[in-house]
């Protein structure tokens, strides 16, 4: 029998705090897409030219990835049956442990199912209670839930600011120190300074955690990520670093990755939860990312397509910038992000963008500061130079409309 909650019980509570989310404009959307070809979307079965994926090689619809995938699902199955510590670990896994510790420069390779168990439980493996762990102030979700699961004493550093850490870590007394940044930055595209970061972790003997979800396939030589880019990887790597990286974005597929030295790893394969405790990736998906890492280490056409796109709609903003007042932050990656300020602009921005036949997301608070509700613009090597000047064009449009 349905019976109607009380006034005062807290699941009450639930529809006045959605409406307040509805009131701040906060409240998101989920819809249900179709991918066409390109760069092109059906969005509710709306047809629109999208900036919104991280894919940003153009390989999740690659022949090369989706033949890989029919092999591994008739040579495996489409199911793992287990924990990779059971009966999940297959040799299609373990092949592409060794092809990504090799593809990123770095002594060992553990493959995970997903990138936001990854980072919530590898911290916690690294440091307890009684320990110290710092943080950039804009490092993604998975980063900071994975800080506060280790109940170890969390230290936000202001983003970027490299004396502040210093300082930080200096006045620990904590004998394990964590340092712990995205090497991309999801909502803004901009690079940690990771030769400083490693800097001070040798000062102060800590260990540094990169998250470079961004940053693999896209930056660094033959895209081997902002590690190799900074030239910190092979006969140059250091056993503080721990590089982890997912394999949904560039790479087109799915899961991630954790590299470091091979006593690093080792301790991680004995002690990480959400390996020891979850299902493993099917082995389908493993000769999937073989595939794409064959392509991102011999296709540069790829990164110089999405340099060019990148470069295009830089140049191609500028008068509008100049006009609206909007600014582009600083960015050499795929991640453009276009602030406008209000959570209202930001929304009216992408609707206007929409009823023109594009989809690029408005991103607002919590998931960026106040009064930087922003347009993520995320460029692909799938997008084409008219794809672009569409772009250009609309936002153009919408601006001097005045829909915002």
């Amino acid at each position: 029998m349905n019976q109607a909650l009380s006034h005062s019980s807290w699941l009450a509570d639930i529809p006045r705090q959605l409406a307040a989310l509805d009131a701040q404009q906060l409240r998101r959307t989920r819809r249900t897409v179709v991918p066409q070809q390109g760069a092109h979307i059906l969005v509710d079965d709306q047809p629109l030219l999208q900036f919104c994926s991280n894919d940003y090689l153009g390989l999740a619809a690659h022949p090369d990835l989706v033949e890989a995938a029919r092999a591994g699902a008739q040579d495996f199955g489409v199911g793992s049956g287990g924990s990779p510590m059971v009966s999940g670990h297959s040799t299609a896994n373990a092949a592409l442990e060794a092809d990504l510790a090799r593809f990123v420069q770095l002594p060992r390779a553990l493959y995970f199912y997903a990138g936001f168990a990854t980072n919530a439980s590898v911290i916690p493996a690294l440091v307890a209670a009684g320990d110290a762990v710092f943080s950039d102030a804009l490092n993604h979700a998975s980063l900071i839930d994975g800080c506060r699961l280790s109940r170890a004493d969390i230290q936000r550093y202001p983003h970027g600011d490299l004396a502040a850490l210093d300082a930080l870590l200096a006045a620990s007394p904590a004998r394990r120190k964590l340092v712990v940044s995205d090497a991309v930055f999801s909502m803004d595209g901009n690079v940690a300074d990771i030769p400083g970061l490693l800097a001070l972790c040798e000062r102060h003997d800590a260990l540094l955690m990169l998250d470079d979800a961004h940053g693999l396939g896209v930056l660094g030589p033959q895209g081997r990520g902002s590690l190799a880019a900074a030239g910190l990887t092979g006969t140059q790597a250091s056993p503080r670093v721990l590089y982890m990286a997912t394999l949904s974005k560039a790479a087109g597929v799915s899961g991630a990755f954790v590299a470091g030295s091979e006593v690093l790893v080792e301790w991680l394969l004995q002690k990480t939860r959400s390996y020891t405790f979850a299902t493993a990736a099917p082995a389908l998906l493993a000769r999937a990312l073989q595939a794409s890492l064959r392509l991102m280490e011999h296709e540069p056409v790829l990164r110089a397509r999405l340099q060019a796109r990148i470069q295009q709609l830089r140049a191609g903003l500028e008068p509008l910038l100049a006009r609206t007042g909007w600014r582009l932050l600083p960015s050499d990656t795929a991640i453009q992000a276009l602030v406008v300020g209000s959570n209202g602009a930001a929304l009216a921005l992408m609707e206007g963008l929409r009823q023109r036949g594009l989809w690029v997301p408005a991103i607002r608070p919590p998931t960026v500061p106040q009064g930087t509700a922003r347009l993520r613009i995320a460029l692909s090597a799938a997008h084409t130079e008219a794809d672009v000047q569409r772009l250009l064009a609309a936002l153009t449009d919408t601006a001097l409309s005045s829909i915002v």
